[in-house]
């Protein structure tokens, strides 16, 4: 299993028109937590990996994570979408870190990229937050 931060910032990342703020993320959790997200490339995630949603703005957080139900997949219906990965929120580990997100100097983070693997040291900061 391998555990990915996911990067999102509400000002230029929408889920279906709504703002991807971890409000609308805590939201989508609890009433509809299957989701294909979008990815610039095909990286080796695996089904039970783990996406940690980091926020940009308005605070550099992580408040929310869902588990990759498959692997990435090329989209063939939209040219500006290379790849697609299903996921399914994990409902009560993201309220939990709703409630206390995980800060960007805690996760370590220098640059941050879309999508990166979590530093080891930063992982049980994450799973104690999200009671996992």
């Amino acid at each position: 299993m391998a555990d990915w931060i996911y990067i999102l910032n509400p000002r230029k990342d929408s889920l279906d028109g709504e703002p991807s703020d971890k409000e609308t993320m805590r939201q989508v959790a609890e009433e509809e937590p299957e989701l294909e997200l979008w990815l610039s490339r095909r990286y080796r995630m695996q089904p039970g990996d783990r996406l940690w949603f980091f926020f940009a703005q308005p605070e550099s957080a992580v408040a929310a994570v869902a588990e990759v139900d498959e692997e990435p997949r090329a989209d063939d219906e939209d040219p500006d979408v290379p790849y697609l990965v299903a996921v399914t929120m994990i409902t009560e580990a993201t309220k939990a870190l709703y409630r206390e997100p995980v800060s960007r100097e805690e996760l370590g983070l220098g640059q941050v990229r879309s999508v990166q693997k979590v530093k080891p040291e930063a992982l049980p900061v994450l799973l104690a937050r999200a009671g996992l």
